[in-house]
């Protein structure tokens, strides 16, 4: 189903309707602006690309202004696509904001969550390490054997080692809404949410 851009202001605490003390993640949700709607007929499938917050035209490359300038309307810093389910209609012009979502609902968010650099199996993969016994004194935190002995005597691709940790595309699924603010386009989802302050989200229904 279709859904919105946002962006993650920060984590505070806030009382649910039942008032329980709940951390949460506010959200700068929308509003989004429906910019181009592809059709089953013309593309072969259904979705929406909106756009999200205000920019300098001179700031986009020359496809990008073209597609506002024929939509007629003012260029968005981010685009994103949408799938639509059968029964959602949307048109160029459209706004999609956190009216969407209600209290109780259950959202997918997706973003990139914080770049760690370059970072040992233990760390990054949360291995035990090995023992300090039989004289090996400087193992605590080694990966051990990776290559399968004589045979097939190598090293399987994706076998988990030491290397660049985080800065990768994440979705936390089924978080709940506990608050909409909708005076300032915020959404308040229980937890934590990939990424740094500032950074951008994808906010859909779950399932």
């Amino acid at each position: 189903m279709a859904g919105m851009i946002g962006r993650k202001v920060g984590m505070t605490q806030v009382y649910n309707q039942d008032d329980v003390l709940v951390p949460v993640t506010l959200i700068e949700a929308g509003p989004c602006a429906v910019v181009q709607v592809r059709e089953e007929a013309r593309d072969g499938y259904r979705a929406v690309r909106v756009g999200f917050r205000d920019v300098k035209a001179e700031r986009l490359n020359r496809p990008d202004r073209g597609l506002f300038a024929k939509s007629g309307i003012s260029p968005r810093r981010i685009l994103r696509e949408f799938r639509m389910t059968v029964d959602e209609t949307y048109k160029v012009g459209d706004v999609i904001d956190v009216g969407m979502f209600e209290v109780g609902d259950r959202v997918d968010v997706t973003g990139t969550s914080k770049g760690k650099g370059f970072a040992g199996v233990v760390r990054r993969h949360h291995f035990r390490g090995g023992s300090k016994s039989h004289g090996q004194s400087d193992r605590e935190r080694a990966p051990g054997s990776v290559g399968s002995s004589s045979y097939p005597s190598r090293v399987f691709k994706g076998l988990r080692m030491a290397g660049r940790m985080g800065g990768c595309r994440v979705t936390d699924k089924g978080l709940s809404v506990v608050r909409i603010d909708k005076e300032r386009n915020l959404l308040f989802v229980k937890g934590a949410v990939p990424g740094a302050r500032d950074g951008y989200l994808l906010i859909r229904k779950a399932g």
